[in-house]
């Protein structure tokens, strides 16, 4: 974790001969390649990750980086997006299992209500480490609400209720044999959130998907059969989406099935309307969203693409083309 920050932010304390890696790469996101070709003989990257992600250190409150695992550079950018939107630490999960009503029932004899009741289920979000501390959801507010604030607003007591929400357990040997620390928690409120997810499309380029729902808490006996089925020393949310009853959103299974990777950069809050106006900017279609329409703004030149406002996206986005395609 030393090492990478100083990546990022460079070191006076450097020896001689280091004088350009003492002023670092002053880098607004990064990432850890990971896995295989690092993971077989050395420890994971587990506990930077995670740390590196929350919005606090052994320095105190300070602004969350973005460090993406897996080498999954189009998490990292919608980690970043959500970051910039929010100025709160980000998630990066894997989009692992569905969970069906009938499923949970069978599982556990536990019946699914709420959120996940109206969604038909839920999706496990889990990853063996990149997910900020922060998602424990055991920041509250005023009202004892579950949240995940704004670095600046982080004080010592909550920063307290984090790390004693997380243990770092040792490495599960059959993923990583050369050991490691990940962060385990689990999120226990119910908090809005936006899993974002942006996918490369030959031949049509960058694309984003996004899907607004909720964390869900459910009782710990519960959640510990559950989270078994993958694996327990790893950190666990699970989320039910907004359900429109249509399309890509007529059920959490839907959902997941319509998801274009096994990774999503899941970000505190309702933001979906704010990426997608960020995206319009930027030239970027989105290709599924459960969005309300009447919170949606593109540029009104869209309304010269076709009545359909999707179809408009990728018309536009594509006859504009891309705002930063000369910068190398």
């Amino acid at each position: 974790m030393c090492i990478i920050k100083d990546l990022y932010n460079g070191n006076k304390n450097l020896p001689e001969g280091c004088e350009e890696e003492m002023v670092g790469h002053n880098a607004i996101a990064g990432g850890f390649q990971g896995q295989r070709q690092w993971t077989d003989f050395y420890p994971n990257c587990d506990f930077p990750e995670s740390m590196l992600n929350s919005s606090f250190d052994w320095e105190g409150a300070r602004e969350p980086y973005i460090l993406a695992t897996e080498n999954d550079t189009l998490n990292g950018v919608c980690m970043l997006f959500g970051k910039l939107l929010t100025n709160t630490a980000q998630i990066f999960a894997d989009v692992r299992t569905y969970w069906s009503g009938d499923a949970v029932k069978k599982a556990t004899g536990y019946d699914i209500e709420g959120k996940a009741k109206e969604a038909d289920g839920f999706i496990h979000l889990i990853n063996s480490g990149a997910a900020c501390i922060d998602a424990c959801g055991e920041v509250k507010d005023e009202n004892g609400n579950g949240i995940i604030k704004p670095f600046w607003e982080m004080t010592e007591k909550d920063q307290k209720a984090c790390l004693e929400a997380t243990t770092w357990n040792a490495a599960d040997l059959g993923y990583f044999r050369g050991g490691g620390y990940s962060s385990r928690f689990l999120t226990r409120a119910e908090m809005p959130v936006t899993m974002m997810r942006l996918n490369m499309v030959k031949g049509l380029g960058p694309v984003m998907q996004i899907a607004e729902g909720w964390t869900i808490n459910l009782p710990d006996e519960v959640s510990d059969v559950l989270w078994k089925r993958t694996d327990y020393t790893w950190p666990c949310t699970w989320f039910a989406p907004r359900i429109t009853g249509e399309g890509a959103f007529k059920s959490a299974y839907d959902v997941m099935n319509n998801w274009g990777a096994n990774h999503g950069a899941i970000s505190y809050g309702h933001i979906g309307a704010d990426v997608i106006t960020l995206c319009s900017i930027l030239r970027i279609p989105v290709c599924m969203h459960n969005v309300p329409e009447e919170k949606i703004f593109r540029p009104s030149s869209w309304n010269a693409f076709g009545m359909d406002k999707e179809g408009q996206d990728y018309r536009a986005c594509s006859a504009y083309g891309p705002m930063y395609r000369n910068i190398r």
